[in-house]
């Protein structure tokens, strides 16, 4: 009997035990699954191969109605979010992981949900009982999972960074305004007061135009859960039984097993994930995106420790230049630190107050926000609090319902998202070339620097369908 059997219920309920496809299959795409239904992986009726040029048109949800929600990904962030739309009442009817030990808890909760390793496979049979998914899973996959659903006609929860390069994150935005869906990039704190408040107070003048921000953050460091600096390791040990090791690669490049990789620890490998800018930027850039009325970034230039050939440095300083938008908003210069660093103290910071492991200075030609208030303290008791202009969110997971059932799009949309994972992503780019570069937003090049083109996209093996 195969250790990680791929399970699906047929049209009496009934539990079926499939083996999980190989990677041959896997990569291989629609000859893929047609090769996996010969094999005997799939009966050919649940099989309805989707060309990438057809798009689905999303099933309509009626106010009162429950959203029916697929998983792909049921452990660790999956299931928190997973959890928090099913708190909202929502329907969760599968989930997908390639290690269902990892998931196994969420198995329990949703006793009712079928269950499979390939989120392709589920996303076929499963089709029509599914209204939306939730993709969290490594950086790597979250294109492929979101655009196959969203081709489909599904709403798109996807996690943050929206994708694993510029290429995918512009290809995500596209796919998502052509088919119609709900989107939302999961920075849960983008619905937050904190973020309206902060962009009413610079709207209102408090510290004058901003040309400069700083965004600091302490990852990686010591103790924390994925490493950074770190070469390819050369022993080869056996995958635990509970993981299929092939599905986990998805379209990543071929290579053996290694706990340094998982759970949670591919987020410092270029092939797997993004880094702790990936990580984190895409909550702290957004702030400051909403703010200050950023577009795309014209130049990007990077600092950095040690360059290793599979993981990201230890540290690093990426510094942006956004052009003004309008008088109001001038040209902005956005640097960001990792790895403990952070940038000088500001003068008006009072000796009390830490700067901490991760923050936001604002610097304007009238005063400086530090973490979302004017500095000193002193300063901001005494300007008055603006008044409230922008629309209160009723929650981040509440956007994406009401979005999914016709509201207006959430506020993280994939339109929105990309934009600000397209930034993340290119500092890293930066990082990749060791040098500064220009930026072409109109035609998605690097102009100063052919070479470092190859860093904006990636080759899926296999008729993934994604341009290379």
């Amino acid at each position: 009997m195969d250790p990680n059997p791929q399970t699906s219920k047929d049209d009496a309920g009934e539990i079926k035990t499939q083996r999980p496809l190989s990677r041959r299959e896997f990569l291989g795409g629609a000859a893929g699954v047609a090769g996996a239904v010969a094999a005997g992986c799939i009966e050919m009726a649940s099989v309805s191969v989707v060309p990438s040029s057809v798009l689905g048109k999303p099933r309509h949800i009626a106010p009162s109605e429950k959203i029916n929600i697929a998983g792909i990904g049921a452990g660790g962030q999956a299931g928190v979010d997973l959890m928090n739309l099913s708190k909202l009442g929502q329907n969760i009817v599968a989930l997908c992981d390639v290690d269902w030990d990892r998931g196994g808890w969420m198995f329990a909760v949703f006793k009712e949900a079928a269950r499979y390793r390939d989120f392709r496979i589920m996303l076929q049979e499963e089709d029509k009982n599914i209204d939306a998914v939730v993709v969290a899973i490594p950086d790597h996959m979250h294109a492929p999972a979101a655009l196959m659903a969203m081709r489909m006609g599904k709403h798109c929860y996807c996690e943050k960074p929206l994708a694993h390069t510029v290429r995918e994150a512009r290809e995500m935005a596209q796919v998502a305004k052509e088919a119609g869906v709900a989107t939302q990039m999961g920075n849960q704190g983008q619905a937050s007061e904190r973020v309206r408040s902060l962009t009413e107070y610079i709207a209102a003048g408090a510290i004058g135009k901003v040309k400069e921000v700083h965004n600091w953050c302490d990852r990686p460091r010591a103790g924390h859960p994925w490493p950074q600096a770190i070469e390819r390791p050369e022993d080869t040990p056996t995958p635990p039984e509970n993981l299929s090791w092939d599905l986990w690669l998805g379209v990543a490049p071929d290579r053996p097993y290694h706990p340094a990789y998982l759970p949670f620890k591919w987020r410092g490998w270029y092939d797997f994930g993004t880094g702790a800018l990936g990580d984190i930027g895409c909550h702290s850039f957004y702030p400051i995106f909403k703010a200050l009325d950023l577009g795309y970034p014209t130049h990007v230039a990077a600092t950095t420790t040690e360059l290793h050939a599979e993981s990201y440095p230890l540290v690093s300083m990426i510094q942006y230049t956004f052009p003004a938008r309008s008088s109001d908003y001038p040209e902005v210069k956005l640097t960001w630190y990792d790895g403990l660093l952070h940038p000088p103290r500001p003068l008006e910071l009072e000796s009390e107050r830490a700067m901490g492991g991760g923050g936001t200075l604002y610097v304007g030609d009238e005063g400086k926000l530090f973490n979302g208030r004017i500095i000193p303290e002193s300063k901001h008791q005494e300007f008055p609090k603006p008044e409230e202009t922008i629309p209160r969110s009723p929650g981040h997971y509440e956007e994406f319902v009401e979005a999914c059932k016709g509201g207006p799009p959430a506020g993280a949309n994939f339109e929105y998202a990309a934009k600000v994972t397209e930034s993340v992503l290119l500092g890293n780019v930066a990082l990749k070339a060791e040098r500064p570069l220009e930026w072409d937003t109109e035609s998605m090049r690097v102009t100063n620097y052919e070479e470092a083109n190859k860093f904006l996209t990636k080759t899926y093996p296999g008729g993934w369908g994604m341009p290379t």
